[in-house]
């Protein structure tokens, strides 16, 4: 599923959050997902009609939603410098912080 992230200042820390956009739901599978298995991966890629252009990046790590005031504050800093759309209106919904375990990704190298 799509979702809107932002890395901590040390890139060891991928937060993102759920935010006012209507939902069919409240009760999220990401977040049912996480409480029975915190092991997580998080893609992001980037597709081109110029195939010199793609790339992707896979983080594994282990997930939680955040329980204090401190990390969602400290998470919804970081998403808010990253996307100026939340600065007016930030997320109020649950935070999940992903511990960055592994990185992997490809580029094209021609």
């Amino acid at each position: 599923m799509p979702v809107t992230f932002a890395l901590s200042p040390s890139g060891r820390i991928l937060v993102t959050a759920v935010d006012q956009k209507p939902k069919s739901t409240t009760d999220l599978r990401r977040l049912r997902n996480i409480a029975a298995e915190n092991r997580v991966s998080v893609l992001a890629d980037d597709y081109d009609e110029d195939w010199t252009r793609l790339w992707w990046v896979r983080l594994d790590g282990t997930a939680a939603v955040a329980t204090t005031d401190t990390e969602r504050a400290e998470a919804i800093a970081w998403l808010t410098a990253k996307y100026p759309q939340y600065r007016d209106n930030a997320p109020r919904g649950p935070v999940i912080r992903v511990e960055i375990r592994t990185v992997t990704g490809w580029a094209y190298t021609g």
